[in-house]
């Protein structure tokens, strides 16, 4: 049962705020102890069920820490984390970096998928992070059990392992050089690759983002986002211990169902609300609201300080659906906050400095795509969305081909650099040395810079995004090529934009079946097949065989696939249906 007897954490206190400016992240942990915030756990109504004082979490985090040790883990050892929002999840976190281990979130199982989905998928991860233990729910034990039995490291629900003994002991000096943390794309299972943070890292990140967002009194943070997401993680949950920040907390699955209890969350709040979220949970929340009349009696966002937005790309036609939804309830479309980042630079690249809100540029399609337009037809544009100018030490240059740094409204790859900037990828010299030269990050996303802030034309390599969701669409093509009479490289994954504007996953298969009925099986064998990894319907074309393009060194070029997709030059196979 819920108490209703509960008092929040504060947003104020005499503690004198501090924005980061430690020397590791175990610095930021002792500092916010001291004062009486602290984060709070909500239900599935947005009812406030658990206080969880800074304090609290402290002495939590070493006892886990002591019983970490106990049980063999040493300092630079990997401990993997299933990312619930939950205390024990922070305390076991927090723990890890007491301990000098390295905590490696990762993620819940999802509605969609399967327990063998997921089991394969925490099986592969656990693999390249190579922990001495993973620690879970107790109630996902079956899943995690299976997976660590195929990986070969101890596991352990976290209800359990809080039951050991947590005997004394002194913990491993940690220094700003050393690493923090291991951090997991959502969507990378086939081939994972872990982005190792230093503390030094973090720590200015978190800083950037202070600074940049200009984190004062009465500021509070509000999220549902998971935790196993560099966005829900360092922005929702580092960023409140180390800028001394109290935060609501709503689980993931819980805002999936009842999107709006996100809303009654920052209605409540006394102070002013800083809460981030991808394009589709402001898209969730004004379709929900638009069948109802009690906006202004139900919701109070007049203290929406920052609604912050970034994970996917940014469109602006559904934030100005919430403005029309909410404005109301006193939400301010100024109060909209753009960014870039990614979890190679910790979290964030680039913000809006506060207030200036979603500003967007008008850009010819053939400008994007780097193509000549017909002139017989009328120019087409896509809204460009201003995701902000970088943060303080943050250096952001846009880069042609030929690796010279391009003028204004020049479109070209994105890199950066600063001390934000990841350490690498975990064992993984080869594609750390793609992405890191001299000090310098290959972003893989297409932007351009005007007047010092940031434009994204374009997403990092071939990523497919869904609802704020990484796809790697190498983890597409080989759950197709596991069905049976295909070979590696008969399938390409991509998305494109729907008739609604919203974007699906779509795959090109070459297919080697001549009879019509069978044709038809096959498509709908790979569309159930996709969908289990995607949770989403998709677009499945078979093509003949030999259609796909590849690159000079013989690998499949995704790009090409979808250009030549759409510009109608692959021809997919026709099927015939009955009516």
């Amino acid at each position: 049962m819920t108490d209703n007897t509960l008092i929040p954490t504060p947003n104020d206190c005499p503690l004198p705020r501090r924005r980061s400016d430690f020397a590791t992240f175990n610095e930021a942990i002792d500092y916010a102890a001291r004062s009486k915030k602290g984060l709070n756990f909500h239900d599935a109504r947005g009812t406030l069920e658990r206080v969880y004082p800074y304090s609290q979490m402290r002495q939590d985090a070493q006892a886990m820490a002591r019983r970490l040790m106990a049980a063999g883990v040493g300092k630079q050892d990997r401990v993997a984390l299933v990312a619930e929002t939950v205390p024990e999840f922070m305390a076991l976190f927090c723990g890890c970096v007491y301990a000098g281990a390295w905590p490696v979130p990762l993620p819940l199982p999802t509605t969609f998928g399967g327990k063998e989905s997921y089991i394969d998928q925490l099986g592969v991860q656990l693999s390249s992070s190579d922990p001495k233990v993973l620690l879970y729910p107790p109630e996902i034990a079956e899943m995690a059990e299976a997976a660590v039995a195929k990986q070969g490291c101890k596991g352990s629900d976290w209800a359990s392992f809080a039951e050991r003994e947590a005997p004394e002991c002194d913990f491993p000096e940690v220094g700003p050089d050393d690493i923090c943390y291991l951090q997991y794309s959502s969507g990378s299972t086939r081939f994972p690759t872990g982005v190792a943070v230093t503390h030094r890292a973090l720590l200015h990140n978190l800083y950037g983002h202070a600074t940049t967002m200009n984190i004062g009194e009465g500021d509070r943070g509000v999220s549902w986002l998971p935790l196993y997401h560099d966005m829900g993680l360092v922005g929702c949950f580092l960023s409140m211990v180390g800028n001394q920040v109290s935060a609501d907390y709503l689980k993931t699955e819980h805002f999936a169902r009842r999107p709006l209890a996100w809303l009654d969350m920052i209605s409540r709040n006394p102070g002013n609300s800083m809460s981030y979220s991808p394009t589709f949970g402001y898209d969730i929340c004004a379709r929900r609201i638009s069948s109802q009349s009690n906006v202004a009696e139900r919701f109070d966002l007049s203290r929406w300080r920052l609604a912050g937005n970034g994970a996917d790309m940014i469109r602006p036609d559904v934030m100005q659906q919430f403005v029309n939804a909410f404005a109301a309830a006193g939400f301010k479309a100024s109060a909209f906050t753009p960014s870039y980042g990614l979890a190679e630079a910790t979290l964030a690249v680039t913000v809006m400095p506060p207030g200036e809100g979603i500003r967007v540029e008008l850009v010819e399609e053939e400008r994007l795509s780097g193509t000549r337009r017909d002139l017989s037809r009328p120019a087409r544009y896509r809204a460009i969305v201003n995701c902000g100018k970088p943060l303080p030490d943050m250096d952001v240059e846009i880069r042609g081909e030929n690796g010279a740094v391009k003028g204004d409204h020049q479109i070209g790859k994105v890199w950066c650099r600063g001390p934000s900037v990841m350490h690498s990828y975990f064992r993984n010299e080869e594609a750390t040395e793609e992405c890191l030269v001299d000090g310098w990050l290959d972003t893989g996303d297409m932007g351009y810079m005007a007047d010092g802030y940031l434009f994204i034309v374009g997403r990092a390599k071939d990523m497919i995004i869904i609802n704020g969701k990484n796809h790697w669409p190498q983890d597409i093509e080989w759950a197709v090529e596991q069905l049976p009479g295909f070979n590696h490289g008969d399938i390409a994954a991509f998305s494109v934009e729907s008739e609604s504007g919203e974007e699906a996953p779509a795959v090109l298969v070459h297919c080697r079946v001549s009879d019509p009925d069978e044709r038809i099986k096959l498509r709908d064998t790979i569309r159930e097949k996709v969908q289990s990894v995607t949770g989403m319907n998709c677009v499945v074309e078979l093509i003949p065989p030999r259609t796909l393009p590849r690159t000079s060194s013989g690998k499949l070029s995704r790009a090409k696939a979808k250009k030549l997709y759409l510009s109608g030059e692959i021809q997919p196979l026709q099927l015939l249906e009955a009516a």
